[in-house]
């Protein structure tokens, strides 16, 4: 084994580094759990580029911040190993395959979507997802809900945002403020934090690594370069929703998409499936850019393709444009709706990164924003259960109605093939341990032989 890198300089040539982040791309299926377990075999066991605790080090930053956490993950290390030219490549390549991959579904689906075949695959597919949103709910509340009163704020979250209808940000704003008044405190119950940590093998040690325990050059707080940096990345980001607002005005369907996602991108805490949520609140009930059941069709395209889960979006974005393109063809609309929903939603995670990460080791073992992340991933979980009981009412039943503030599903409209479908789906995850990927594939053949056969 080499000896690590005394001073934080390593002889990783950037063309070696771009090939590895591409096929990390390439295998950045299972949602985030499954792409940081990927960066991890790769990075650490593999390459053993950096090590142990710097993966984590840099993944607990990453907790801490809006947006995909994977994805921010690999621009803080691209950035690390290679500078800002590194971070920008592992960033762009972990979201470009997905990007293709739903955008080429997308045309699929508003082309084809009423042909039997493709209805059966996504009445397939919505049954899966089901069961992958009920899996997430159990996997999230198992780390997270470790003692009571971590549980009350799940329990508080859930009830804000199902019976109250609170907005998610809010719900989020809440429990990070209780978990920073409880983490700065001292009370035990708001004590460690959460994650999607790798777990078993031998431990690959920083000294041990090509990076080696010292921070490069680069790595150091330097207030001028995060300043320069932060201002060109603001730019970037908010300077074409300022010119969509003054070239075509606060309502058009492209400044809406503009706006709306930008929002999204400071807010999304907790990880794609607490984003649905949100997502889910607005864009269907909202600004009526599509309907729930689209809303699943575009989480198992996401599901399905590598990257990170929140390229839904994109989905969101593709149908908005499509359906109000204005003077502009619909697939270019579309396209173009896509493509600015893509842009708006993960420039921030450069941002977050680039500026925040030379001073990431004031953070280390800070008690006070622990016990924020720790709060914040429990009243996920609420999030997310009201996710899956909004998508199990939308999917399994026909006719919902709204009593008392509340959608409700009219028991008599269920439908029994999707129920069984469903149910088959959490029997084999839950019970038989079958894979994500296995799951969906089965799902979505049975419900494209269903219609084919009713």
């Amino acid at each position: 084994m080499k000896p690590g890198a005394a001073d934080g300089h390593h002889n990783i040539p950037l063309s070696e580094a771009t090939r590895v982040w591409a096929r990390i791309a390439a295998l950045s299926f299972g949602g985030p759990a499954g792409q940081i377990a990927v960066m991890h075999r790769l990075l650490v066991e593999e390459k053993r580029w950096i090590g142990e605790e710097r993966f984590l080090h840099a993944l607990n930053y990453c907790m801490l911040l809006p947006g995909p956490e994977a994805q921010q993950l690999a621009i803080y290390i691209g950035w690390l190993l290679h500078r800002t030219k590194g971070g920008l490549i592992a960033g762009i390549l972990f979201v470009l395959p997905g990007f293709l991959a739903i955008l080429g579904l997308s045309y699929i689906y508003v082309l084809l979507g009423h042909a039997p075949l493709i209805e059966g695959l996504f009445f397939g597919l919505k049954a899966a997802v089901l069961a992958i949103v009920m899996q997430a709910v159990v996997r999230v509340g198992s780390r997270a809900l470790k003692n009571n009163v971590m549980r009350g704020i799940a329990a508080a979250a859930f009830v804000a945002i199902f019976f109250l209808g609170a907005p998610f940000p809010l719900i989020v704003l809440a429990a990070g403020l209780a978990g920073f008044i409880g983490g700065r405190s001292g009370l035990a119950a708001f004590q460690g934090g959460g994650g999607h940590g790798p777990a078993g093998g031998d431990v690959v040690h920083d000294r041990d690594t090509a990076l080696g325990e010292q921070l490069p050059d680069h790595a150091r707080p330097h207030p001028g370069w995060s300043l320069r940096i932060s201002a060109v990345l603001l730019l970037l980001w908010l300077g074409p929703v300022l010119a969509l607002f003054l070239t075509l005005g606060p309502d058009n369907v492209f400044t809406h998409i503009a706006s709306f996602f930008s929002q999204m991108a400071v807010v999304t805490f907790g990880g794609a499936y607490a984003v649905l949520a949100y997502v889910a609140q607005e864009a269907v009930g909202s600004f009526g850019w599509l309907r729930p059941g689209e809303m699943l069709d575009g989480l198992g395209m996401a599901e399905t393709t590598p990257g990170p889960l929140i390229m839904v979006t994109q989905f969101v974005g593709f149908l908005a444009a499509f359906r109000d393109s204005g003077v502009l063809h619909p697939l270019l609309a579309a396209t173009l709706g896509a493509i600015l929903t893509t842009w708006v939603t993960f420039v921030p995670c450069f941002l977050w990164i680039f500026a925040g990460a030379p001073f990431i080791e004031r953070l280390r073992g800070n008690p006070a924003l622990s016990g924020a992340l720790k709060a914040i991933t429990a009243a996920v979980v609420g999030v997310i259960l009201n996710l899956a009981i909004w998508f199990a009412i939308h999917t399994l039943f026909g006719k919902v109605q709204r009593i008392g503030g509340v959608d409700l599903p009219l028991l008599s409209s269920v439908n029994i093939p999707a129920l069984l479908l469903s149910i088959g789906a959490m029997v084999a995850m839950f019970r038989f341990r079958i894979g994500v990927l296995s799951v969906l594939a089965a799902c979505a053949a049975l419900g494209a032989a269903y219609i084919l056969i009713a």
